[in-house]
């Protein structure tokens, strides 16, 4: 991406670094914010996770190296910070798994941005119910529609791997809602 080029250029460059994380801040915060509010539901949790992950790359932006797409990087810092997060939680907390992802589906129930929209609601809810990192790739190619070399750069996971952890995922969610309707 041209942009990407631009951003680090000028972040090389002394005098241009903080005009180059500002534009990044401006180019990737909504796309990362969007997967890390869907890991971690709460808009408050999701900023703080947000402000974590800018402060990596803050101070990780002179070494990227470019082997990846630098968006790749980007969602790989910010996902691995709202993972962080979630096991963080629940060891403050001493929630078993079950507690916390109850406590989330609490948040879904109260989120303002799902108002009305009840299928929405009980996707996410059964979203809650796998295991942080395979709802992390199903975010990631569900919601993100990311291909799999991407999710593999972001994850750190073998595309074999991740495409079976998508298709459990797909198999766990499709069983939960019919179980809902039922």
């Amino acid at each position: 991406m041209e942009q990407d080029q631009y951003i680090l250029r000028r972040f090389s460059e002394k005098d241009g670094q903080q005009e180059a994380f500002q534009l990044l801040v401006r180019t990737y915060q909504e796309r990362m914010y969007s997967i890390v509010r869907k890991m971690v539901i709460d808009h408050d949790d999701a900023d703080d996770v947000m402000q974590e992950a800018f402060v990596k790359v803050w101070r990780n932006l002179e070494k990227f190296k470019g082997s990846s797409q630098l968006y790749t990087w980007l969602y790989r810092i910010a996902t691995n910070e709202a993972l962080r997060f979630l096991e963080k939680k629940k060891k403050r907390f001493f929630l078993p798994l079950g507690d916390a992802n109850q406590a989330l589906a609490t948040k879904v129930d109260q989120a303002p941005s799902l108002d009305g929209d009840e299928i929405q609601r009980r996707l996410q809810k059964a979203l809650l119910q796998l295991p942080d990192k395979q709802r992390l790739v199903f975010n990631l190619k569900y919601f993100e529609d990311l291909k799999y070399d991407a999710i593999a750069e972001i994850t750190g996971t073998s595309v074999g791997g991740l495409k079976a952890s998508y298709h459990l995922a797909v198999k766990k969610i499709e069983a939960l809602l019919q179980l809902e309707t039922i």
